[in-house]
Order: structure tokens, then C-alpha cells, then sequence
């Protein structure tokens, strides 16, 4: 654990400094270095920072109150974007009938492994099991072959916040858990053009709200038909890269085409009087992307949180705050940011200066305001960035300027960090030799040709466990042929190992 003290305490001789400083390190548990053991660290601060903590059910995750306010902020500013488009929330059962179930074969097939069942209400059994949502396309559908009789109500644009149940064998908080919290766009449209259009309108409110508000670049493209969501046409994604050169999917939007409508018979009385079937898309988000926040941006000393999402964008820190108005000044800072809109708090626990600051780091808050004694006879303050951890004087009198000025620049600084890390993690590979050493020595990305064989993408999982993870929108011709099988390329591909 890395203690960022000031060269002053208000007036303390580097002596006690020292002293202190000594005493935070045996108090501030360490995490474990990233680059010694990356999934251990990023337990660690997830632990650390109490974002989520273990059930007593295997496999869940109980959000703790620093957790969910990140995923309130998320929830709040996504919603707000959808609703933009034209989206309306709604709510829909947590239970589906099996027979509801079975209607679409292949979404049925794709989820049987994953599903949780219901076959007793209190000590009766039940005569149909209940499936426990693990997702809510048929639910959708039931609704909408009811609530759709003419092109006059065409189209639907429902979303809802909620959780789901997927039975995981592998469980890791956030990333993948047995319950976890997401939204699911359900859409429903009179035409295959305004299925694809808001098919692809919500995957680019997806990238856009992954880089404007997380401040993380992302590739978009389309899944291959091995890795498409179940029951899908086609499937469109936002790969983000994670510090350790890991893959994280961290949005989907699919297109259902009339598969779905066919299967629960959802027609409608078109312009021409003639019954057509409808054309349906749905999107989701979830709470797997607070793992890409804590993985892209993050440290060995704890979270980085991008000021547009941070819960606590401003920590006042007071320096000896026993001594006569220090705290007021503080509460007075507090209060002047909270007036403009700043997510500010004022830490006047009884814990040390330098625990404060470890502490403040640890859980990714984008700057501090430390005031003392000395700061408050100079009428100025320190700020201290949590990414860079420079340190800035500013004038008490211009705090609300300032502080607006440093968030805005923090957020674009991690952006600009996150990018350059994707950048210079792409790989392009044109032999088989090739693909292999960088898949197996060269953390990130990979680039290369496919032939549209399902043959071959088995092959690379099989022998490199790395999958395909988008045909990105913009093609290009890396070479004539595929690198694992030598046929004729189709398309350009970004593969590599994934969480």
C-alpha cells in the first residue's frame, strides 16, 4: 500500500511524519501488487474497499453500500440516455412458466445449463416448474402478443432494471456471479430496418456511455454465430480491454429478426390490412461493468473511479482538526461544493492524515481537499488528483472554479490513459505461428483473418482459450487468407482471452 502524506501536516516536523507514516502502513492492510498476482489484487480491492462481500448462498455477492452507489450512478445517468431514446421502463415477473420457456428452441437450449427452477410453492408442488428469469425475452413476448394487434401500436421500447439468475460454475464478484443486477431492453417494431436501427442505436449508447461516463475505450463489432446470444440473428457488442490484457464484454445489443414473433405467434394488422410478424431486438448492461471500472483503471493502491461515476467526487481532508476552525472551514468547503452540484463529503473521523489519504485512495475518490491550520492563515487549500497524485494549491475564494476544472480534466486524463493502454495492446497476427506467440506471450487484442468456419474458431479455443470477440464495424484486409486454416479470409477479427 503506496501512503501519499502532505509535506506538512499543518506544521509537523518530517520527523513525525515519518512517524506517522510508519504507523498507517501497520494499520492500512496491503494489497497485493497487480503485477504479482492480478486476480488476487483485484479481490483485494474489491474486499477493500467494501464494494461487495460473500453470501452465505454460493455464488452471490451481497453489494455493500460503496458498491451499489457506484451502480446507482451508473443506473441513473444509463437511464437517463435510454430515455432519450424514446425508452420506457417497465417491470415484468421474476418466474417463467418452462412451457413459456420451451417456445423458442435454440434461446432454450442456450440457457438450460444456466437456469435455476422452482417446483414447490410452500409444501405443495408445483404442477409446472418456474423458471427464475435468466433473462426476460419470453416474458416479453407473452406480453407483447397481447399488447400488439396493429402497426398503430408499433413500436414498443421497454426496458427494465432488475436482476437475474444465471446457475455460473465459476463465480467472481461483479464479474460473474449466480445473481446480479443489469437492465434489459426489450423492443419490439413493425420492420427487419427498425429492428437493426435501434439494434444498433442502442449498442453506440452503450460505447458512448462506457467512454463518456467510465472514461473506457471499447471495440464494437458483431459476434460471430458461435458466440451471439441465443436465439439471436445477430449480436452486437462493446469489448473492453482490461489491465491485464483480458477481454471483458460490457454490453450487448441483439437482433431477433422474427424468430421470436414466429415462436409466440406476436402478428400484426400492417397499413396494408395484411397480418405480418413483428421484429424484435433486446440490450442489456449489468453489474459486471463495475469490474471493468475497478480493472481498467485501478492501481496497487485501490480504485480509480472516473469523477462522472464516482459516488464521492471530493474528499475534504482537514488538517488537525482539533485546532479551532479547522473543522468549520471544512464543512464550509463541503457545503459550498455540494451548493454546485459536487458529490462532496468531509472525512472528520479521528483517524490519522495519513490513514485518511491511504483510505481516500484506496477507494478511488478523484481528488482531495486537504486544509489546515497554515492553509486556512494563507486563505488557500491543497487538492491532490488520485490519478496522477499531483498536488495543487488553490485559493480558497476560487475552490468551486478549480474544482470543477479538475474533474473535468481527471475524467478526460483516464480516458486518455485507458486508450493509450487499448492502443498499444492491439496486436495484428498473418500466420498461425504468429497468432499463437502473441496470443500466449502478448497480453490484449489480436487482429486477424477469418474464414467464417466454425471449425477453426472451436480450434483456437480449444488449443489457445482465447474466442473470437468482435468483427468490428470498420474492415480491413490483413491478408488474403485465414491464419489458423490458410482458405480465403472473410473477415477481420479482434480475438483474445476474456473474463
Amino acid at each position: 500500500m503506496c501512503l501519499i502524506l502532505r509535506e506538512d501536516f499543518g506544521g509537523l516536523s518530517n520527523r513525525k511524519e515519518e512517524k506517522i507514516m510508519a504507523n498507517d502502513k501497520k494499520l492500512v492492510e496491503a494489497i497485493t501488487s497487480m503485477e504479482e498476482d492480478f486476480a488476487q489484487w483485484y479481490t483485494d480491492v474489491v474486499k477493500k474497499a467494501e464494494l461487495c462481500d460473500y453470501s452465505s448462498v454460493k455464488g452471490c455477492m451481497i453489494i455493500k453500500p460503496a458498491g451499489y452507489a457506484i451502480w446507482e450512478q451508473i443506473q441513473q445517468q444509463l437511464d437517463a440516455a435510454f430515455k432519450k431514446t424514446g425508452v420506457e421502463n417497465v417491470y415484468m415477473p421474476m418466474f417463467i412458466p418452462e412451457s413459456l420457456l420451451e417456445k423458442e428452441k435454440d434461446h432454450v437450449e442456450g440457457f438450460a445449463p444456466e437456469v435455476a427452477w422452482v417446483t414447490h410453492g410452500g409444501l405443495e408442488p408445483l404442477q409446472e416448474r418456474l423458471c427464475v428469469r435468466p433473462t426476460s425475452e419470453t416474458l416479453f413476448c407473452d406480453f407483447y402478443r397481447n399488447e400488439v394487434q396493429s402497426y398503430r401500436d408499433l413500436p414498443k421500447v421497454y426496458n427494465q432494471w432488475c436482476s437475474v439468475v444465471r446457475w455460473e460454475k465459476t463465480t467472481r464478484p461483479f464479474l460473474r456471479s449466480r445473481e446480479f443486477l443489469w437492465q434489459e431492453g426489450h423492443t419490439v417494431h413493425a420492420t427487419a430496418e427498425e429492428a437493426e436501427e435501434r439494434t444498433i442505436q442502442m449498442l453506440n449508447v452503450y460505447a458512448d456511455f462506457v467512454r463518456d461516463v467510465l472514461a473506457i475505450p471499447v471495440v464494437k463489432g458483431q459476434k460471430t454465430d458461435k458466440e451471439k446470444f441465443a436465439g439471436a440473428e445477430a449480436t452486437y457488442t462493446i469489448e473492453a480491454l482490461m489491465h491485464d490484457g483480458k477481454a471483458l464484454q460490457s454490453g450487448t445489443s441483439h437482433n431477433f429478426g422474427d424468430g421470436f414473433a414466429k415462436a409466440f405467434d406476436i402478428q400484426f394488422t400492417d397499413k396494408d390490412n395484411t397480418l405480418k410478424y413483428c421484429h424484435q431486438t433486446s440490450w442489456g448492461l449489468s453489474t459486471r461493468i463495475i469490474g471493468a471500472v475497478i480493472m481498467v483503471h485501478g492501481d496497487d493502491s485501490g480504485l480509480k473511479l472516473p469523477p462522472k461515476v464516482a459516488p464521492t467526487q471530493i474528499m475534504v481532508v482537514p488538517i488537525q482538526q482539533k485546532k479551532e476552525g479547522v473543522l468549520d472551514k471544512a464543512f464550509e468547503l463541503k457545503s459550498r461544493l455540494w451548493d454546485k452540484g459536487f458529490r462532496v463529503k468531509v472525512d472528520d473521523s479521528d483517524k490519522s492524515p495519513g490513514w485518511k489519504f491511504s483510505e481516500c485512495e484506496m477507494r478511488g475518490v478523484p481528488f482531495r481537499i486537504e486544509i489546515g491550520p497554515k492553509d486556512i492563515e494563507n486563505n488557500k487549500c491543497v487538492f491532490v488528483r488520485r490519478d496522477t497524485r499531483e498536488k495543487i494549491e488553490v485559493g480558497l475564494d476560487e475552490v468551486e472554479t478549480k474544482a470543477a476544472e479538475l474533474l473535468e480534466t481527471i475524467q478526460s486524463d483516464m480516458y486518455e490513459a485507458a486508450k493509450k493502454h487499448l492502443e498499444t495492446h492491439i496486436s495484428d497476427a498473418v500466420t498461425w505461428d504468429a497468432f499463437c506467440d502473441t496470443i500466449n506471450n502478448k497480453p490484449g487484442f489480436v487482429r486477424a483473418m477469418w474464414c467464417g468456419d466454425r471449425a477453426c474458431e472451436d480450434k483456437i479455443k480449444d488449443e489457445l482459450t482465447a474466442t473470437s470477440r468482435c468483427m468490428p464495424f470498420e474492415q480491413e484486409q490483413l491478408s488474403e487468407n485465414y491464419v489458423c486454416c490458410g482458405k480465403p479470409a472473410k473477415k477481420m477479427v479482434y480475438w483474445g482471452r476474456a473474463y
